[in-house]
Formats: structure tokens, C-alpha cells, sequence
């Protein structure tokens, strides 16, 4: 047996209706579309969302707000996780680089430090966007922040 040989298992394929070949067959005339409207004629598409000529679901719904093309996207990390990265892996600094490497944020994400938690060690940090408790919270502790 190889490629050459192969075929469909027996009954599992049927052929086609042959239709729109005359009269005689049996599906000649209107060739199985009915009579009219849009559905018989060649090049038939409906549009989406068409509902049969009733006013479309999105044209009856109301619309609201809309999306500012000028919004910054941040990603919020938490004094309490770079108390948790100083903890457990003793530094001074924490920057861009440092939270990427720790998993917390990704490369393409603009990083803003938040104030939940607490902070109990010195600590620098650099990032796009501070809140004020979390600057607060750093400098508190004789750290300093820094915006890119």
C-alpha cells in the first residue's frame, strides 16, 4: 500500500447533486435556490451582521465613551514586592532591568511603582511612573526614585 492507492472508506463520501443541467434531472430551472431574492442570484454575500432587512443588533444598541488613543498603559508593581525582591535578593537598586529579570514585568511594559505594603529597607528605584505613597514610602526610608 502507499500514497497512490489510498481512498475514502467505503460509504463515507457521497457525489455531488448535479444540478442546474435541464429539466429532466430533476434540479434544473431554478437549480435548488428557490424562486428570486437575493440568495438565488450568482455572487450572493450577506453583509455582517444582516438580519434579514430588520434593523441590525449593532444599529439598535446605543453607543457610549470611546478610546483614547493618548492613554498610557502601566503596569503596577507594589512596594510590597520590591520589599519582597530586597529581601530576598539583597539589593540596594531596583530598576527596569531587575523587575524583568524577577518575572514581575515584561520588556515592553511601562512600569509604575504603587503604595500597597510596606517597605522596610533602603532602596532605589527607577521606573516610568511613581504614585505619591509610594514615593512617600521610599523616601521615607532614606531611598530615592527616580523617573525614566
Amino acid at each position: 500500500m502507499d500514497l497512490s492507492n489510498l481512498k475514502p472508506a467505503e460509504g463515507a463520501t457521497h457525489s455531488d447533486k448535479r444540478i442546474g443541467r435541464g429539466q429532466g434531472s430533476g434540479k434544473g430551472g431554478t437549480s435548488t435556490r428557490g424562486h428570486k431574492g437575493a440568495k438565488s442570484r450568482s455572487g450572493y454575500k450577506k453583509k455582517r451582521g444582516f438580519e434579514g432587512g430588520q434593523m441590525p443588533l449593532f444599529r439598535r444598541v446605543p453607543k457610549f465613551g470611546f478610546k483614547n488613543i493618548n492613554r498610557v498603559e502601566y503596569r503596577g508593581v507594589n512596594v510590597d514586592a520590591i520589599q519582597n525582591l530586597v529581601e530576598t535578593k539583597k539589593l540596594q537598586e531596583v530598576n527596569i532591568e531587575v523587575l524583568i529579570e524577577n518575572g514581575l514585568v515584561n520588556k515592553n511594559d511601562k512600569v509604575k511603582i504603587l503604595g500597597r505594603g510596606e517597605l522596610s529597607a533602603k532602596v532605589d528605584v527607577t521606573a516610568h511612573a511613581f504614585s505619591a505613597t509610594a514615593v512617600k514610602l521610599i523616601e521615607a526610608q532614606g531611598g530615592t526614585t527616580t523617573t525614566i
